[in-house]
């Protein structure tokens, strides 16, 4: 547990080791909430969620009296922070002798850790472009108007869930990762094991369609489009399926279209390295122009 205890106490890992458990508190406090208010839609007195001046108060002086005192509080910390805790800084950059492992900062850590599983123009344009992109179009597909002033989760389970899913699993789990899971060159080991610089990973990784005994590029490039084609056809076959429930109807053929194809394009980066980690699959589609 020595090595644990020196990754935890790390200068550079103490603030992440902090953003999890406020993400952990935070995140309590809201399921917390959403309990209490479901409790109380199910018991008829959602009035009671809408009442005027309820859990309201004056901006000035309670809310400004509030932000003044946390900002101190705040500047407190930092101060005691930077006096206990020296600066991580490293010796000058010399380019004969690399660090191992190279980490990006830890905002940058699930970036990073996506390289192990995608190229990199995927890693790091479409993906993140799809984060952005995606983002912006919430408020256009969402036309849900429950949960709007209080917490819920009753009334936005998929949305919520998704957000969750989204957040959690696919950002600050790959943040956990690249910081207490990777050491020297980028290999998986456990927190508690010593990080051995030397060690040898057998690289064992082929392509779906050499996993099926297709060796033909040909047939390899139509295979693996496929595959993806039928991925992705997914979408589409729900849609004709749930076409008549209230959920597809309100969001219509246009906004179901685009949240499907945001979703079952987050939903490929866990399935990516499932496959990686179980099959050793590194790319399903295999392309003398791209690999995904």
């Amino acid at each position: 547990m020595e090595n644990l205890v020196l990754i935890l106490s790390k200068a550079d890992n103490i603030p992440i080791v902090m953003m999890l458990l406020l993400f952990g508190f935070f995140t309590w406090l809201w399921w917390r909430e959403a309990q209490k208010n479901d409790a109380l839609i199910g018991a008829g007195r959602y009035g009671e969620l809408q009442a005027e001046g309820k859990d309201r108060i004056f901006t000035w002086p309670y809310l400004v009296r509030n932000e003044f005192l946390a900002a101190i509080l705040l500047m407190v910390i930092l101060t005691v922070w930077s006096i206990v805790l020296d600066a991580p800084l490293e010796a000058p950059a010399n380019p004969a002798k690399t660090p191992n492992p190279s980490k990006a900062p830890w905002y940058f850590l699930g970036l990073q850790e996506m390289l192990v599983y995608f190229d990199p123009w995927i890693a790091g344009v479409i993906f993140p472009t799809l984060i952005i992109v995606g983002l912006m179009a919430i408020p256009y597909m969402d036309r849900n108007p429950k949960g709007n002033g209080y917490y819920t989760w009753e009334q936005r389970k998929f949305a919520i869930s998704t957000f969750l899913f989204g957040f959690f699993v696919l950002w600050i789990i790959l943040i956990f990762v690249g910081t207490f899971l990777r050491g020297p060159g980028w290999n998986f080991f456990m927190p508690w094991a010593n990080w051995d610089p030397h060690k040898v990973v057998a690289m064992v990784n082929v392509d779906l369609h050499q996993y099926f005994g297709i060796r033909n590029s040909v047939v390899a490039f139509f295979f693996g489009g496929f595959v993806v084609s039928a991925y992705f056809a997914t979408g589409v076959i729900y849609y004709y399926w749930k076409k008549n429930t209230e959920f597809v109807k309100k969001l219509g053929a246009a906004r179901f279209g685009v949240m499907a194809f945001l979703f079952l394009s987050m939903m490929g980066l866990p399935i990516k390295m499932v496959l990686r980690w179980t099959l050793n699959i590194q790319y399903i589609w295999v392309t003398p122009w791209f690999n995904i």
